[in-house]
């Protein structure tokens, strides 16, 4: 497609824990006459749907391949650990890394985070899905750490978390294929960032209002200057005294 072109729909995927319900009512607010399609889909196969064309563009997890994708980074978020209700490390804020070396920390094939070493000490099998590592997290089977969406989003009432310090961050992005920057990806590259409606650098801009004529009506002044100036005997023309200069009688 080239940047002319127009869909008669816009496909936008998401990954689990990213909620895009502002954009998508803002979306529906600026181009009510174009359909926003949502599909979440897992963070591993987010990228091979924009690629292939099933999607026009996605908010996925960084790193995205930046040789055929574009990207815009648009936060960070928190990674967690997920632990059970009664654990110990429930009676600190926050948690390092060094804390866990004792813990099994589970490791889901599904995991979003990108690790030079993992911490604790590994389980027997990598769960399939961070779901599954969940449940086991529930039977007192490891510890989980994942961002704090993900932690949300597999909210149970005898769980909870707690921040883990130098652990990496999952980036969340607006990604799309380089070579199909359509309109309509643009339209949604100005509602991300929060560019207005009548923004300079978005497409649909509202035609501009005649500005109203300023109010030039103002009090006139004298031309010789103010007139309670003159009054008091400056050079606004007050009258001489007639008795002044004549001789006095006598003299």
């Amino acid at each position: 497609m080239t940047g002319s072109e127009v869909s008669p729909s816009f496909r936008l995927v998401y990954v689990p824990g990213v909620m895009p319900d502002k954009w998508v009512r803002i979306w529906n607010e600026r181009l009510p006459d174009v359909p926003l399609t949502l599909t979440q889909v897992p963070a591993q196969a987010a990228q091979g749907l924009l690629l292939s064309g099933d999607a026009d563009a996605g908010l996925v997890r960084l790193p995205v391949d930046r040789t055929v994708l574009s990207a815009i980074p648009l936060y960070t978020e928190q990674t967690v650990v997920v632990v059970p209700k009664d654990h110990l490390v429930t009676a600190v804020d926050t948690v390092s890394l060094e804390d866990l070396a004792d813990e099994i920390v589970l490791h889901p094939l599904d995991d979003v985070l990108t690790w030079e070493s993992l911490p604790g000490r590994p389980a027997l099998e990598r769960p399939a899905t961070t779901a599954d590592a969940i449940e086991l997290v529930a039977a007192g089977i490891g510890v989980l750490v994942v961002p704090l969406s993900l932690a949300r989003l597999h909210h149970r009432k005898d769980l909870t978390h707690r921040p883990l310090e130098q652990a990496p961050g999952s980036g969340v992005a607006l990604s799309w294929p380089e070579a199909a920057t359509t309109d309509r990806v643009e339209d949604l590259i100005g509602i991300v960032r929060g560019r207005t409606v009548n923004s300079t650098r978005g497409r649909r801009q509202q035609p501009a209002q005649e500005k109203k004529p300023e109010r030039t009506a103002r009090r006139q002044q004298p031309a010789g200057g103010s007139a309670g100036r003159g009054r008091r005997g400056g050079t606004g023309g007050a009258t001489k005294n007639p008795r002044r200069g004549k001789p006095r009688r006598g003299s």
